[in-house]
């Protein structure tokens, strides 16, 4: 499920993956990376730079109580 797109990244939640903790996944051309959201820490990434992942983390940072509640939301509806 999309959440956001915020500047070159798309924010999003799978459904393979809902028995894992709450976390995000963020995209760009391709690329994915997945942080954690309680603490927010970065969990895996596929080919982007360390200087990209900070920003990445910069804006789930900047959105989290947005995030947690389409989290929230979006278990709500798979279960």
């Amino acid at each position: 499920m999309n959440f956001k797109r915020i500047g070159p990244y798309r924010l999003f939640f799978t459904s393979n993956d809902l028995d894992e903790p709450a976390h995000i996944h963020v995209e760009r051309d391709g690329m994915v990376a997945k942080f954690w959201l309680s603490p927010i820490q970065l969990s895996k990434s596929a080919r982007f730079a360390a200087h990209e992942l900070a920003k990445m983390e910069r804006v789930v940072r900047e959105n989290h109580s947005a995030i947690m509640e389409a989290w929230n939301d979006f278990l709500r509806r798979r279960n």
